[in-house]
């Protein structure tokens, strides 16, 4: 009896072992910092760690609103399902809106920095550019990626903006927010309120910057919707399809989007990486008349994939078989109120107290 009972206390002991070790991993994932330029610095070793892991499943606050994938029998289109290593991926053709490839495109995932998108396009018609914004204690001390804004200090919102679009800075992110709309937290809720009148639906954000927050979540298809109504407001164009540029402060910042100098006809995009999102990315490409959108998210192999698709966009606009399959999805072809424009403005002391 006494060796029966010992052995049952042997195995509580070791299931809650097993159950102590799963949650430290989940915890290392909720601690994980937002790294810059995917594949710029990284080893395979670092490579090897993104991969998404069963403690982040908890990280995703609800199931996609439509399921399935927009794929035909054709072979081109599947042997591209194969080839790409992201998990969600769309092609969209932005002169029409047809859904020209798309892997499970309502997939809900952690979006990383693709959400600086609507944090940037919200700060462009919030603040004049020339307009101090205040660095606050927890601005500063926000995570890498950054500029390492200084607490107390003011910074020109112009130049927050730019380091937000291009250099992907979590601290310029959050000073932004907080003279935006009074604090983080009520900014994250705008920003998820200008995505839904958007038209993408199934995204939810908890902060300005997409490091990973339980409940935060885009998907493949909502990104590729927000990015396609940016890229209509010429100002946020013209920053996001930047490559550097110098700042009032001493700095100059420079693109993560190396899609701007390796494929042909990029306009601009938006890339991010956290352990638990993996590679994340959108942005659009023209080439003569015909335009793309791209979204993709969690990838192992970034620009690989980023080229794959927008090759394979391109070939079914010059006649591929794939085109006259595609359906239109509304989200691309509506006006946005006001006739298409994006413009925010600043939020008086009852708005932001009512978020």
């Amino acid at each position: 009896m006494r060796a029966a009972r010992a052995m049952q206390i042997l195995l509580v002991l070791c299931l809650v072992l097993v159950w102590l070790g799963q949650e430290a991993q989940a915890r290392q994932v909720l601690a994980t910092t937002h790294k810059t330029a995917p594949g710029a610095a990284a080893s395979p070793a670092a490579t090897s760690m993104v991969l998404l892991r069963p403690a982040d499943a908890d990280l995703i606050k609800s199931q996609p609103g439509r399921a399935g994938n927009s794929l035909s029998g054709n072979s081109e289109t599947a042997q591209l399902a194969r080839r790409i290593s992201a998990q969600s991926a769309v092609v969209v053709d932005a002169r029409t809106g047809r859904m020209l490839f798309a892997l499970n495109p309502d997939q809900p995932r952690q979006p990383a920095s693709t959400i600086k998108v609507i944090t940037g396009l919200i700060a462009i018609h919030s603040l004049r550019d020339a307009e101090l914004v205040p660095t606050s204690r927890r601005a500063a001390e926000m995570p890498r990626s950054k500029i390492y804004l200084q607490q107390g200090r003011s910074y020109r919102a112009s130049d927050l903006v730019n380091a937000t679009l291009l250099s992907s800075a979590n601290d310029a992110t959050v000073a932004l927010a907080e003279r935006i709309a009074g604090s983080e937290s009520a900014f994250a809720r705008l920003m998820t309120s200008k995505a839904r009148s958007m038209g993408a639906t199934n995204t939810v954000l908890i902060n300005s910057n997409g490091l990973t927050a339980r409940g935060q979540q885009s998907t493949a298809r909502d990104l590729a919707v927000i990015f396609h109504h940016a890229m209509q407001d010429q100002e946020f164009a013209r920053r996001i399809g930047s490559r550097s540029v110098a700042t009032g402060f001493g700095q100059t910042l420079r693109t993560n989007n190396r899609a701007l100098w390796q494929i042909n006809g990029a306009q601009g995009g938006k890339t991010g990486f956290t352990r638990a999102a993996q590679q994340t990315y959108v942005g659009k490409f023209k080439r003569g008349n015909d335009e793309l959108v791209v979204a993709l998210m969690g990838s192992n192999s970034m620009w690989d994939d980023v080229g794959n698709l927008v090759e394979f966009g391109f070939r079914q606009l010059r006649g591929g078989s794939v085109l006259a399959e595609a359906r239109v999805d509304p989200a691309f072809t509506r006006r946005l109120p006001g006739s298409g424009s994006v413009a925010m403005t600043v939020l008086s002391d009852v708005a932001k107290s009512s978020l």
